[in-house]
Parts: C-alpha cells; sequence; structure tokens
C-alpha cells in the first residue's frame, strides 16, 4: 500500500506550505488593486452621486475614450448636436442684434432736440471758459451754408452778374401789381441801388421789365407755383415766396426781400446789422409794440394772484425782411412753406409763429436768431400817416424805406409819400386818413 506521502509526488513534496499561503494572499491583493484600478476608472467620484452627473461623467469619459481612439474625429451625433446649438445661438445674436438697434433708435429719438445749442457751438468751435461778470455775450450769427450752384445753375449765373457782396433785394410780382412794381423799381432805380431782381410770375411782368432794363428772372414751369403766380392775389403770391426764396439761400446769397408797396428812399444795405438769421421790419406803431414790452394781465377772481405778466411784441413783416443763407434760416422758410401748402393760413401769421414760438410737449421751436429793424428808418404806413406826418420833429426825418402795408389803397399812398419825401410837396399827405374808409 503506497502512503499519502508516495501519491504526491517528488514536487508537492518540495512545496512549503507558508509559500502557498503567501501566494494565495498576494494573488487576493492583485486581484483586489485589479478590481479597484477597473472601479476607480470608470467610477472615480464614487458611487455616492447623482445618477444624472455620474451619467454625465461617464460620457464626458466616453468621450474622451472615443476621441483618443479615433484621433480627434467626433462622431456624427456629436457633429449634428453642435450644429443644432450653433443655429440656436446665431439665432438668438440676430434676435439680440435687433433689439441692439430698436433701443439705439430709441435712445437716439429721445434725445433729439435735447442739447441743440451745445451741439451747435461743438460744431463752431471748442468751449472755452465764460470771462468775468457782465461780459460774457452768447452766440448770434449763425454760420452761412457753403453754396450749392447745382440747385439752379442759371439763377446762380443771374446772380453772379446782380448781386453785390453776394446779398440783393428780391421782389416778385405779377401782372396784377404792374403799376406798383413801376414804383417800386424807379425809385430804387434813383437811390442807385443796382443789386436787385424782379422774380415774374407770369410772361407779361417779363417783358415789361425787361423793356425798363430791369433785372428780371422767371422760374421754370411749376405747375404748383405758377397756377398762383398767374392769378393770385396779394396774399397768396406773398406765400410763394418762402418756396421761391430757399433756392437763393441754397446758392450762398442773402436776400432783402421787398414786397412792391415798398417806396425806397435810401439805400437799405447801408443800414442793415447782418448778425441775426432775420432781420425785419415791424407792424408795430411805438416803441412798445415795434420791440416788446411786459403786458400786466388782470384777473381780479385770483385775487392776491390777480396780475400775471406777459410778454407781447408785434408782428414782424413777411412782406420786407433781410435773411442771410444759414441752416435755421432754410428751416424756417421751410416751415413755413410747409405749413401754408396744407393749412389755410395767412403767410405772415405762419411766418411770426415759426419765429416766435419755443420748444415745447410735442413741437420743436426754431432755433433762428432775429432782429428788429428800426421802426423809423424801416417805416409802415400806419407810422407814416397816423404818427409822424402829425409830429414836427418825426416829419424831418428821411425814413429808408416807407412800406404802404396798412392801407389797401396802395399806389395813390405810394404816389404821395414819393411827393413829400422826394419832391417836396408838403402837403402832399394831408388827403389821406390814417386809417382806411374801408
Amino acid at each position: 500500500m503506497i502512503g499519502r506521502r508516495d501519491r504526491e509526488g517528488p514536487l508537492m513534496r518540495n512545496i512549503n506550505p507558508n509559500s502557498l499561503r503567501k501566494s494565495r494572499v498576494l494573488t487576493a491583493v492583485a486581484i483586489g488593486v485589479f478590481i479597484g484600478c477597473v472601479f476607480a476608472f470608470l467610477y472615480p467620484n464614487g458611487f455616492f452621486v447623482s445618477d444624472s452627473v455620474a451619467a454625465n461623467r461617464r460620457l464626458s469619459n466616453a468621450g474622451s475614450i472615443t476621441q483618443e481612439n479615433s484621433a480627434g474625429c467626433e462622431s456624427s451625433d456629436r457633429v449634428n448636436l453642435l450644429k443644432s446649438e450653433f443655429v440656436a445661438v446665431s439665432e438668438k445674436n440676430a434676435e439680440l442684434k435687433k433689439q441692439v438697434r430698436e433701443l439705439t433708435e430709441r435712445l437716439r429719438l429721445a434725445e433729439q432736440g435735447k442739447d441743440q445749442a451745445q451741439k451747435q457751438f461743438l460744431t463752431l468751435g471748442k468751449q472755452v471758459k465764460p470771462g468775468p461778470f457782465g461780459t460774457v455775450k452768447g452766440l448770434r450769427t449763425n454760420p452761412t451754408v457753403v453754396p450749392d450752384e447745382s440747385v439752379n445753375p442759371r439763377l446762380g449765373k443771374i446772380l453772379e452778374k446782380v448781386a453785390v457782396k453776394r446779398e440783393l433785394i428780391v421782389g416778385l410780382a405779377n401782372a396784377n401789381v404792374k403799376e406798383m412794381l413801376e414804383v417800386w423799381f424807379t425809385n430804387i432805380k434813383r437811390v442807385g441801388i443796382t443789386n436787385y431782381l424782379v422774380v415774374a410770375l407770369d410772361d407779361e411782368i417779363v417783358k415789361f421789365c425787361e423793356s425798363n432794363q430791369v433785372p428780371v428772372y422767371k422760374r421754370d414751369p411749376d405747375d404748383g407755383v405758377d397756377v398762383i403766380g398767374r392769378v393770385g392775389g396779394n396774399h397768396a403770391v406773398s406765400g410763394l415766396k418762402f418756396r421761391i426764396l430757399r433756392e437763393f439761400l441754397q446758392l450762398g446769397y442773402s436776400v432783402l426781400l421787398s414786397d412792391v408797396d415798398i417806396v425806397y428812399l435810401q439805400n437799405p444795405f447801408d443800414h442793415l446789422y447782418r448778425d441775426s438769421d432775420v432781420e425785419s421790419m415791424s407792424d408795430g406803431h411805438n416803441n412798445m409794440t415795434a420791440y416788446g414790452y411786459n403786458d400786466v394781465f388782470d384777473e381780479p377772481a385770483m385775487g392776491w394772484a390777480r396780475y400775471a405778466h406777459t410778454m407781447r411784441i408785434w408782428v414782424y413783416n413777411s412782406g420786407f425782411f433781410y435773411i442771410r443763407p444759414t441752416i435755421p434760416s432754410i428751416e424756417l422758410l421751410d416751415r413755413v412753406a410747409t405749413r401754408l401748402s396744407k393749412e389755410k393760413a395767412w403767410d405772415q401769421a405762419v411766418f411770426n409763429e415759426e419765429l416766435f414760438y419755443p420748444s415745447h410737449p410735442g413741437y420743436d421751436g426754431l432755433h433762428a436768431s432775429r432782429r428788429t429793424m428800426d421802426m423809423y428808418l424801416f417805416m409802415n404806413s400806419k407810422v407814416l400817416f397816423k404818427t409822424v406826418r402829425n409830429d414836427g420833429n418825426l416829419s424831418k426825418l428821411k425814413p429808408v424805406i416807407i412800406h404802404v402795408n396798412y392801407h389797401p389803397d396802395k399806389l395813390p399812398r405810394m404816389k404821395a409819400v414819393v411827393q413829400y419825401y422826394v419832391d417836396g410837396k408838403q402837403d402832399a399827405l394831408k388827403p389821406f386818413p390814417d386809417g382806411s374808409n374801408w
């Protein structure tokens, strides 16, 4: 009978039992370390994290492995996802740009009209520090526009010949005022004024001026102007001047606009200040009405606050004013012409409203400088017939012009003015009443 030791053989007899136990322990440790590494790789943050976070991290790890295995080539699903995200971001970006544009436009509109004086000053020169008390003077004279000869080359050539120092008298006339026009230009010639021009509103006036060696200009055909020019009365024709004068200013010329019911006794260009956009004669009849005054309104029902102070001034006469070629001047012409084309209004009323109304909610006022002419040099017929002819001292003054604007019997009064001031006939004005008989 063979014993147990004999069955195990020589190899088993050589193995030490302690060595076998150690190898088993080492094997178990190796297996544990291996399993730990695997789980550490798959679950780097442990088992106790949220499923979503774990899933994301597993996807991230998987993505990393994929990137490494594919040498940087992304899967088609990932590319599609990135494309969809890019499209969404682009659309959002476009929407944001649209919102920015809308907000910018709203801001621009909200700021429009604010700080205009500051902006105007900044365009004219650098900012300066104010001087000592009582020495500061604000800006009154706006710069002239850059002449634009392309506006009306034909008119530009005429003005080059007629104007003196880029300024001239301009009068509008049709056949209805032919006799007054003759008195008008006859006295202009007598005074020695050469820089004047008649804007003829019909062919009859063109021929009449040419036959009397009077500078004349007739505009190119314009239905909107021609119909009124041919058959319109005084007020209708007067309203046309605001449209017609614009071209003169665009060409860079200052204009002394003159109705034809005016008698010239001196050269008006010798008596202008030229420091404002508009320099106009007044319809006022004394210092208060011509130059302005504090008019106190009394309302007894208000008790302690019964007196309210108001400022009043008689209107500027839209039939005789000097206008410089500036942006505010052109804006004035545009505003008046636009309103007259839409409203049944008197041109002189609209002219003054646009000149004097201040900015207020819903309305941006005109930033034009203005000057009132001397009422005794640039005299209206109310001043002459109601005051001057009845005053021994005032009757000795020689006005620059007399505007027969307050009386409907214009032609006989114009002739009487010439007789009184030019011919020296002292009683020439006496037959006429202060006002009118109708």
